[in-house]
C-alpha cells in the first residue's frame, strides 16, 4: 500500500483532479469540483517542488478543507448579487412608482402607455393622451395609474 502512495506524482494528481471535475459535470452538486481543484493544485505544486507522498496527501487535505470556506464565500457573493436586483423576473413590480406618458388617452378608465418596446394597458382616472401618469399598482399585464 505504501508503494502505491510513494509513486504519487504530478500527473497522478492532475489526472485525478480532471476526473473529479468530469464527475462534477456528470453529477452536479458543487462538491467534486472543489476536490478536483484541490487535486489540481497539488499537481501544480508538485511540478515546482517534488514533495514526499505524505506531504502531497497533506497538501490535498489542506487544499480540500480550504476549498469549503472558499466555496461558501463565492456562493454568498453570488447570492448577494442576485439580491442587488430584487425585481428580476418581476417586471411589473419594478414599474410601480415610475412615471410614463400616456400613448392613448384613458377613457372610461382604460388606456395605454408605451414602456420601452411594450404597450401596457392602464386603468385609472380619465386623462388625455400625452399626460404624465404614475404607476401605483401592477396586476398581471394591467397597470393602475394616477395622474402625476
Amino acid at each position: 500500500m505504501a508503494d502505491m502512495f510513494s509513486t504519487l506524482g504530478t500527473w497522478n494528481w492532475l489526472i485525478f483532479g480532471f476526473i473529479l471535475m468530469a464527475l462534477e459535470v456528470l453529477a452536479p452538486g458543487v462538491f467534486m469540483f472543489w476536490l478536483g481543484l484541490a487535486a489540481l493544485l497539488v499537481g501544480l505544486v508538485s511540478f515546482a517542488i517534488n514533495p514526499s507522498w505524505q506531504t502531497q496527501l497533506l497538501m490535498f487535505a489542506v487544499f480540500a478543507a480550504a476549498a469549503v470556506p472558499a466555496w461558501r464565500h463565492f456562493a454568498r457573493s453570488a447570492s448577494s448579487s442576485s439580491a442587488s436586483n430584487p425585481y428580476l423576473n418581476k417586471r411589473t413590480a419594478a414599474l410601480i412608482g415610475r412615471e410614463f406618458t400616456l400613448e392613448k388617452p384613458i377613457v372610461d378608465g382604460t388606456g395605454t402607455v408605451r414602456i420601452d418596446d411594450t404597450i401596457w394597458r392602464v386603468a385609472g382616472p380619465d386623462a388625455p393622451a400625452g399626460s404624465r401618469v404614475r404607476v401605483v399598482q401592477a396586476d398581471g399585464a394591467s397597470l393602475t395609474v394616477a395622474v402625476a
